[in-house]
């Protein structure tokens, strides 16, 4: 015995409590089931059972969110064990020892037996048998088909929330580990409600497993008291039907207050507070609602032959209720602060003399709002759009390798209430509406079902969308759109046209600063290149040649040393833009092809590349392409990139280095998406397979 304590002591130190608490009490069901168990143990577990049914209930009502009690499946299965467990060993006693009187299975089980049902075993037969069918057939039977339901939807909107994780990551809103976190718990979402879906089943066998093990009791107990103990036929019925069904009561009735658990997770909605104050705060908030119950429950109380005393008390309780939700929602109306909007005075008092601070300078980049969007960008009311928009410019700056300038903000009401205007220098670049208080379903390409809205497209990448009721997202997600907010609309396309114009937000002063950013790591190197090798003019029109290709800049070393190698032979900023690509062409390649060894691309036909040569070695830098072969070079270039994003491939193309800056700035405008690399570019580990040729028909 010392032994056996001195390693369970071990245990307990090298692996916690907590590791071996759910082991040992799966072996301790294990072994209530062979062996035998004394009466009062019996009371011990049996009010143990209850004790943690009552506590799993507790936690149910308490929780936000499903998510928040995650081993709820578990714990089903483990307590429908305990039962089951508790059943066989009662049963062992009763028919052991049910001959000997009422109290042969412990306190408890002659308790629910004699009290709960006076005695009387034909009403303990009619109370069991409601208790298993209000389980079995009301709340787990209507558990289950919720948690089976929600299991299959959570699984339908799994790519559209995916997909607005993915919106929010691009838009610079949260960062990496955020949305980690978040793509977890959508998967355990539906982990969660596909346990809940199986667990309801041991519910439902337990029901079943009750039942039988009721009539399995009864008819065991009369074989064993009539054929081996002796007791008459009637004696016999009394006693062990009793019995049994105080112990059907003990297993029941915890198994019933479980249920009731399971059905409060899985059919609540919302996760703001828990499934008391969401009762209390919907279904006893609304006044006039309670006093029309009370007239009419005070009406049938007037009614000559009702219970009329109970009926006009309540009557007058609920009166009294709805009194004081008036009470506590009656408040002074406080005067709104007004809003302070920036106006330009349209006329002086006097008439002053021209100055040069009427030479206003334009912002780099602005964004004008209607009226009804002014609380997404007003400081006093702590606009959302303004923090995503400061997210956005820290976020461009840690990918492309430059800070933007600030986005400038102001209202017009020349613009409709719900729409926008983005403005780079002083000109339009992009425009759209948002709604505020409404959410905007985006078609990725294949949703389920349609949602009721207005319809519209994304302002940002002109996909089909549909504005939407707030209370429709979850709806709406299942069939799978991307459900993002007004000021995300508006976010996501500043977003994407800053990206897109990231070249023209690279300005003198811009590079000036990220030189001097540089230089405090790198003085020297900076020294060397600007100004003495290299003008900053120069140096800006290579950066800005990179991002036009959609190359960042954030490797600022391997750029500037490049440029200090090359700056005493060339000075021609196409010529030092080639240079810097084929040093940066192990990041340019992985940026388009991340994970992969093979580099699958389209290529030139043989006899199109060397008239492409000619007609750039007898051009030089203003060399051009004859419209008949360019008009055909465009039309097979287009029709061989819909090739490839029918694969699922980047759009690549494969040229001579002479080729490739020609090329990429002819075939930009037609094929917005397509890159151009140089053989030259292509690190030596990676391998290149051709999955079509370009100019075969040339």
């Amino acid at each position: 015995m010392a032994n056996a304590a001195a390693t369970l002591q071990g245990l307990f130190m090298r692996f916690g409590q907590k590791q071996l608490a759910g082991p040992l009490l799966i072996l301790l069901i294990l072994a209530m089931m062979v062996l035998p168990l004394p009466a009062f143990v019996l009371d011990l577990f049996f009010t143990f059972n209850i004790a943690i049914s009552i506590i799993v209930m507790l936690v149910a009502m308490s929780v936000m969110k499903p998510l928040d009690f995650s081993v709820f499946p578990t714990v089903l299965l483990v307590t429908t064990l305990l039962r089951l467990s508790l059943n066989v060993a009662s049963t062992r006693v009763v028919l052991l020892e049910g001959h000997t009187g009422p109290g042969a299975a412990g306190r408890v089980i002659e308790a629910f037996g004699h009290f709960l049902v006076g005695g009387n075993y034909a009403v303990g037969l009619v109370v069991f048998t409601i208790l298993v069918i209000i389980n079995f057939v009301v709340i787990t039977k209507g558990a289950g088909r919720v948690a089976e339901v929600a299991a299959r939807f959570t699984l339908d909107a799994m790519p559209g929330k995916q997909m607005a994780i993915d919106a929010d990551l691009n838009a610079g809103l949260i960062g990496e580990d955020e949305a980690r976190k978040r793509r977890a718990t959508i998967a355990e979402e539906a982990d969660f409600f596909g346990s809940m879906d199986g667990a309801s089943k041991f519910v439902r066998g337990d029901a079943v497993a009750g039942i039988l093990i009721m009539l399995i009791n009864v008819l065991g107990g009369l074989f064993v008291g009539v054929l081996q103990h002796g007791l008459d036929v009637g004696t016999a019925a009394r006693t062990y039907t009793l019995l049994t069904i105080g112990d059907g009561l003990v297993a029941q009735i915890p198994a019933l207050i479980i249920s009731i658990a399971a059905g409060m997770v899985v059919t609540r909605v919302g996760d703001r507070e828990d499934v008391s104050a969401q009762i209390v705060s919907q279904l006893f908030n609304n006044s006039k609602l309670i006093y029309l119950t009370a007239g009419i429950i005070g009406f049938l109380g007037l009614i000559p032959g009702m219970p009329n005393f109970i009926f006009l008390l309540l009557a007058g309780g609920l009166a009294g209720m709805a009194w004081k939700i008036d009470q506590r929602t009656f408040r002074p109306a406080e005067t709104p602060t007004p809003v302070s909007v920036a106006e330009t005075p349209t006329v002086a008092r006097e008439t002053q003399e021209a100055s040069w601070s009427d030479v206003a300078p334009l912002d780099v980049l602005g964004l004008e709002v209607g009226y009804r969007l002014i609380p997404l960008v007003d400081k006093a009311q702590d606009g959302e759009l303004l923090r995503r928009i400061r997210g956005i410019r820290k976020k461009f700056a840690q990918e492309i390798g430059f800070l933007v300038s600030p986005v400038h903000i102001r209202d017009n009401l020349e613009l409709k209430p719900n729409a926008y205007k983005i403005l780079l220098k002083g000109v339009e670049i992009g425009e759209g509406e948002a709604f505020p208080g409404s959410l905007l379903a985006i078609n990725p390409g294949r949703v389920a079902g349609q949602v009721p809205g207005v319809n519209t497209r994304d302002p940002a990448f002109g996909l089909t969308a549909v504005w939407i009721e707030t209370a429709l997202r979850e709806q709406a997600q299942a069939y799978g759109y991307t459900v993002v907010d007004a000021s995300t609309v508006v976010a996501t396309h500043l977003n994407h046209l800053i990206l897109s114009h990231s070249a023209e937000l690279l300005g003198r002063q811009e590079t000036q600063a990220l030189l001097d950013h540089l230089a405090k790591d790198m003085p020297k190197l900076v020294e060397d290149v600007v100004p003495k090798a290299l003008p900053i003019g120069v140096l800006q029109k290579v950066l800005r040649n990179l991002l036009d290709e959609g190359v960042h800049i954030r490797d600022m070393r391997t750029i500037i040393e490049t440029l200090a190698d090359s700056a005493p032979r060339s000075q021609d900023p196409e010529m030092l833009t080639g240079l810097v690509r084929i040093a940066l062409s192990r990041s340019i390649v992985q940026e388009i092809y991340p994970g992969s060894t093979e580099i699958q691309a389209m290529s030139l036909d043989p006899q199109l590349e060397r008239i492409l040569l000619q007609a750039v070695a007898g051009g030089g830098e203003s060399a051009s392409i004859e419209p008949g072969l360019a008009e055909t070079l465009v039309r097979e270039t287009v029709a061989a990139a819909q090739r490839q994003e029918e694969l699922g491939l980047p759009t690549v193309l494969l040229v001579p280095g002479a080729l490739r800056a020609l090329l990429s700035r002819f075939l930009r405008r037609s094929v917005p998406q397509l890159k151009v690399l140089a053989h030259s570019e292509v690190p030596e580990n990676r391998m290149i397979k051709v999955t079509s040729i370009i100019g075969g028909r040339v």
